[in-house]
């Protein structure tokens, strides 16, 4: 099972969420809020602190954070997203520092929820 943990308050992350499903045709990725119960515990598991400030990819045992969620991300979603893979060609650094400046202004940019994101029933079973 291939698991996103995203911030479930974040607005930019509830859009990105739902974007990947319309992407995920063939059904490999499962979402997580970090801070719902669900989230806390597949956090608590795999030996991962509170990252509020980050999407982390759970894949085959793997951790992946920042750039490196998002470039494993786009290996396996379908369409045009795919291209994003190819951000892997800049260095580290740099891809996340880009990343860690959209975090930083996600809630001012974006807004922010009052609760936590709750799956409509037709997307229920993509959730832990």
């Amino acid at each position: 099972m291939i698991i996103i943990l995203f911030d479930g308050f974040c607005n930019l992350c509830h859009s990105t969420v739902l974007f990947l499903i319309k992407h995920d045709r063939n059904c490999h990725l499962h979402f997580v809020a970090q801070q719902s119960e669900a989230g806390k515990n597949t956090m608590l598991q795999n030996g991962i602190l509170d990252e509020n400030k980050s999407v982390i990819l759970i894949k085959n045992g793997s951790l992946f954070y920042k750039s490196d969620a998002v470039i494993e991300i786009a290996k396996i979603v379908t369409g045009w997203p795919r291209i994003f893979k190819y951000v892997g060609i800049f260095p580290k650094f740099l891809r996340d520092g880009v990343y860690d400046l959209v975090a930083k202004y996600r809630y001012t940019l974006f807004g922010k929820r009052n609760t936590c994101m709750v799956p409509s029933p037709n997307h229920r079973e993509k959730f832990l």
